[in-house]
């Protein structure tokens, strides 16, 4: 069997609807660009409901034009760190994703439109991370990466179907975009027989919120392959409509981002 590409570590960025319509909607903008000549690769647009300790999200990844190519859902469940989620490219057909209840969960993945969905039971432990519950796990321990201590948990790889350790520590105090920021940095915490760059995450200081993330991207190309991305969210989240979300929840999705 073909091994799938090399997933991201995380698939963050930041950033699947609570039911209750009048909480609160917020939504944020992200811009991906190609680090080595600062080319804009894709855009993201992120719908936030409910408070931080159970919030729900949606993401539509949007062509440099601005239509969209692929969307995900996050849903709470369990903590935080572990939401549900379901993310689907319509370029290729590619889906993965995360299913079932808080303790013992399905992990799933389709490699394109032409291929079986392959899902698997898995095991969520207490310091596992999902996806975008990753920035819940860097605002959860905040205190401790900002007195130097690491942080290690498991990391969920959804198209490996498996679980990694990583370890998250403080860089450094900087100024990003004239903001006091500061620096930090996931590696995996062990050898795997695969080799993944660091990645480099930039978050506000004052009121902590990810403001650059620097790494292999959470988003295939239109070959297949997990590009290397410096995705940035200048502008904190704005209020939304009730009715932006619903329509970002059934807008088409284009089959690709050329012609």
């Amino acid at each position: 069997m073909r091994r799938p590409p090399l997933p991201p570590l995380l698939l963050l960025l930041l950033c699947p609807v609570l039911p209750a319509a009048a909480q609160q909607v917020q939504r944020q903008e992200g811009r991906a660009f190609a680090p080595a000549d600062g080319r804009l690769l894709y855009r993201e647009t992120h719908w936030l409901q409910g408070p931080p300790t159970a919030r729900a999200r949606l993401v539509l990844y949007r062509c440099a034009d601005g239509r969209p190519f692929a969307r995900k859902w996050m849903t709470p469940r369990g903590s935080a760190q572990t939401p549900d989620f379901a993310f689907e490219d319509a370029r290729s057909g590619y889906q993965e994703g995360l299913q079932g209840n808080a303790a013992t969960r399905t992990v799933y993945v389709r490699e394109d439109a032409r291929a079986d969905r392959v899902s698997r039971t898995i095991a969520i432990p207490p310091d596992a991370v999902v996806d975008a519950g990753f920035d819940a796990a860097v605002l959860g321990h905040w205190d401790a990466l900002q007195a130097g201590r690491p942080v290690a948990f498991q990391f969920l790889l959804p198209s490996r179907q498996r679980l990694v350790p990583l370890k998250l520590q403080r860089g450094s105090a900087v100024t990003w975009q004239g903001q006091p920021a500061e620096q930090l940095q996931m590696r995996l915490d062990a050898w795997f027989g695969f080799a993944v760059p660091a990645v480099n995450l930039v978050y506000a200081r004052n009121n902590p919120r990810l403001l650059q993330f620097s790494g292999t991207g959470n988003v295939r190309d239109e070959r297949g392959r997990y590009p290397q991305v410096r995705v940035e969210f200048p502008d904190a989240p704005v209020a939304a409509s009730a009715a932006e979300l619903a329509a970002a929840r059934q807008q088409p999705l284009v089959a690709a981002c050329t012609g």
